[in-house]
């Protein structure tokens, strides 16, 4: 089986210098690439003279997360491939859990490491942590972490179950679901194309998986922080996205129900003097209402097996009843 691990990097000399040498200490058995969004810093300059073992990719512009793999995958040959962020340390052996499941497992077709904190390694991050899943509103969360609460690693996730979507931040696939799907969609740009990914490979009735024995660092919003509006814009346009495309049966009360969920949220920004994050909101629902039109036309075309959602709204456990671990829902 050959694995390739396939960074997509933008600007991001810096980490390179910091993360790169890990993944190319720990996967002597993978090829490597970096694909590179049309940085203008010294990232190309770098990979040259220091990572000759490294194959480079280069888009010829920043086409985000999305449109910036499409383009990079179609020029590398492989079974699976690690979508790995820029940010990313992994640890020895972090390839030989996720090999071994993928040769056993036919109907597995991506797979999730465990993603810690890496700047507090006892502790899940963000982006992943020990495998996501969406409630019956369409908001997704995480093993590990629900919203901003964040649990420490004592071993209570460590199992290979089956998991509802896996974090771009490190998400194996094998190669001919992903050209089956064809990739990711790039109307999302960043943030949540995995979700929309994920929930399309559920439909087709292959199996997500969580493997707690490869074990990844992840440093989180290098790229773009939590606190950026445009990161809020992407999130809940997107997080509509997918909705509208891939959920099962009639979806006019779920979708009201978001909205309304989404303008307390703003309302919630606002009253917390984050203007600019309510309007983020504000402008995801007017483009996701522009962008209504195609999404039905996707809709239609998709395949929708059966509904994957935990019944539980995390939104009323998380702020209402104050659960703020994973077991505990």
């Amino acid at each position: 089986m050959k694995i390739a691990v396939v960074i997509l990097n933008w600007d991001g000399e810096k980490l390179l210098q910091q993360f790169l040498p890990s993944v190319v200490k720990h996967s002597y058995d993978a090829k490597i690439y970096v694909a590179d969004n049309a940085s203008t810093d010294g990232s190309i300059e770098y990979l040259k003279t220091t990572s000759p073992n490294v194959k480079i990719i280069q888009n010829k512009k920043n086409f985000g997360f999305a449109k910036g793999y499409n383009e990079a995958l179609k020029q590398v040959d492989a079974d699976v491939f690690c979508l790995l962020n820029n940010d990313v340390e992994v640890t020895p052996n972090w390839l030989d859990s996720v090999r071994i499941i993928f040769d056993k497992e036919p109907n597995t077709a991506a797979i999730q490491p465990k993603i810690l904190d890496y700047k507090n390694k006892d502790y899940f991050e963000y982006a992943g942590a020990a495998g996501g899943f969406i409630d019956k509103y369409g908001y997704p969360y995480c093993r590990g972490r629900i919203f901003s609460s964040i649990e420490k690693d004592h071993g209570q996730f460590d199992d290979n179950s089956k998991i509802f979507w896996a974090s771009g931040a490190c998400l194996f696939i094998r190669s001919e679901i992903f050209k089956k799907l064809n990739g990711f969609d790039e109307a999302f740009f960043a943030h949540m194309e995995e979700i929309d990914l994920c929930w399309r490979i559920n439909n087709l009735g292959y199996d997500i998986k969580f493997d707690f024995r490869s074990i990844v660092y992840h440093v989180g919003g290098a790229t773009l922080d939590n606190s950026n509006p445009k990161k809020t814009y992407l999130n809940f346009r997107n997080s509509l996205y997918a909705i509208t495309k891939n959920a099962k049966g009639h979806i006019f009360v779920l979708l009201i129900t978001r909205l309304f969920l989404d303008g307390i949220a703003a309302l919630k920004f606002l009253i917390n003097f984050n203007g600019l994050h309510t309007i983020a909101v504000l402008k995801s629902h007017f483009s996701f209402y522009w962008y209504l039109p195609k999404l039905i036309k996707q809709r239609n075309s998709a395949i929708h097996k059966k509904n994957y959602y935990k019944k539980t709204s995390i939104v009323w456990s998380y702020f209402v009843n104050k659960i703020k671990e994973y077991n505990r829902l």
